[in-house]
Formats: C-alpha cells, sequence, structure tokens
C-alpha cells in the first residue's frame, strides 16, 4: 500500500509540474514583475519576490483543493472567470506597454516613491494576481484539482499531496526569477532590456485579449447549444 500511495504522489506531483509550470512560466513573467517594480530597491525587489511566492503558492493550492467548490457554490463558470481575469491582464499590460522611458529624475522620483509599504500594497494585486498567476493558471489548477480526486481518500490525499509539493517547486524557481529578473536582463544592456520589456508587455497584452476570447467563446457555444 505505501508504494502504491508513493507511486501516486510521484505521478501527481509530474503531472502539475506538467500542466501547471507552462502556464504560470517565471521566466516570462521576471521581466514584467521587473517592468512594474521600475524604481524599487534590489531589497524591495527581493521582498516583493517572496511575498509573490508566498502569494502564488497560496492561491493555486487553495484553487486546486477547493476552487471549485468555491466557483459551485457562487454560481459562476470557469468561462466567466477567464473572461474577467483576461480583462484584467489585458489592462495591466496596455499600462505597462504606454509606460514612458523614465530619465534619471524620474528614477530617482520612483526610488523615493516605492517603499516598502506601497510593496506589500502592490504584492498580490497586481503582482501576483493577474501577473504572476492569472486566470488561466487558476483555472487549471481547479482542473488539476478535479483530475487528482479519487474515490479512494487515501489515494486522494496521496495525490493531492504530490500536487502541493510540485507547487511548492514552481513558487521556488518563480522566487528565484523575480529575484534575479534585473541580473538576467542586465547583458542585453539598457536599450535591449527596454525592448524586450515592451515585447513581453505586448505578449502579455495579447495574452490576455486570448484569455478572454476564450471564455467568450465557450459562453457563446453554450448559448448557442
Amino acid at each position: 500500500m505505501t508504494a502504491e500511495l508513493l507511486l501516486e504522489v510521484s505521478k501527481s506531483f509530474l503531472f502539475v509540474i506538467a500542466a501547471v509550470l507552462p502556464i504560470l512560466n517565471p521566466a516570462a513573467t521576471a521581466p514584467i514583475f521587473l517592468g512594474l517594480t521600475q524604481g524599487a530597491s534590489r531589497q524591495t525587489r527581493e521582498s516583493l519576490a517572496r511575498r509573490i511566492a508566498r502569494n502564488m503558492f497560496a492561491l493555486m493550492v487553495g484553487s486546486m483543493l477547493v476552487g471549485s467548490y468555491v466557483l459551485e457554490f457562487f454560481g459562476i463558470s470557469l468561462p466567466i472567470v477567464r473572461v474577467g481575469g483576461g480583462l484584467v491582464v489585458a489592462a495591466a499590460a496596455w499600462q505597462l506597454l504606454n509606460a514612458h522611458d523614465a530619465s534619471d529624475e524620474r528614477r530617482t522620483a520612483l526610488a523615493e516613491s516605492f517603499t516598502p509599504e506601497h510593496a506589500r500594497r502592490r504584492a498580490f494585486y497586481p503582482l501576483t494576481f493577474p501577473i504572476s498567476c492569472g486566470p488561466g493558471s487558476i483555472a487549471a489548477a481547479i482542473t488539476v484539482g478535479v483530475a487528482l480526486n479519487d474515490a479512494r481518500f487515501s489515494i486522494s490525499l496521496a495525490r493531492m499531496g504530490g500536487g502541493v509539493l510540485a507547487l511548492l517547486v514552481i513558487a521556488v524557481l518563480l522566487y528565484f526569477a523575480f529575484r534575479y529578473a534585473e541580473q538576467l536582463l542586465r547583458p542585453l544592456g539598457e536599450a535591449g532590456s527596454v525592448i524586450f520589456l515592451r515585447l513581453s508587455a505586448f505578449i502579455l497584452l495579447c495574452l490576455g485579449v486570448q484569455i478572454v476570447w476564450d471564455g467568450a467563446s465557450e459562453l457563446l457555444r453554450s448559448l448557442l447549444a
């Protein structure tokens, strides 16, 4: 029985890694994090990276374990979550895409205004949700949670344990990607970093529109049916 449970833990661990990591994609969201924390000190970014990783882990675990029950309780469907969340993602990306390049004086002003308290207020919204952990990730976590359920309680517990362990590993990867985002982009230089940030913002905008389209398409199909 122990061997069977360990096998279920291992299988669910790999399943959640394969299903969730490509959607969260910490390496792709790290430049967005860097752009939205312009003016923040290195210590503030490190603190934010820890908070975002913790928030993401808690949000994804909650979505995986009880997300489907919460949506059912409030009568909210996954397509509605995708439409609402996609609009938020698109709005954040549009703001970042149209941000002006900061001069030296503006960088100094930003650094003075980006206090630890200000960073804490932004840690969950928009840096955790929807930038780091958007509606697509939450929908994936809810779907994974449904797939991991089993009629046997011990099997379900083992699978959920493997899933939680996988989300913990992803949270650690997210932390390191955000903490060292500036070092990762440094080889590009200032001009290259600006171009890369603009491209990342545009891709994020397209992703938000795609999420809205996916949710709206599902709603239209259900309406026509």
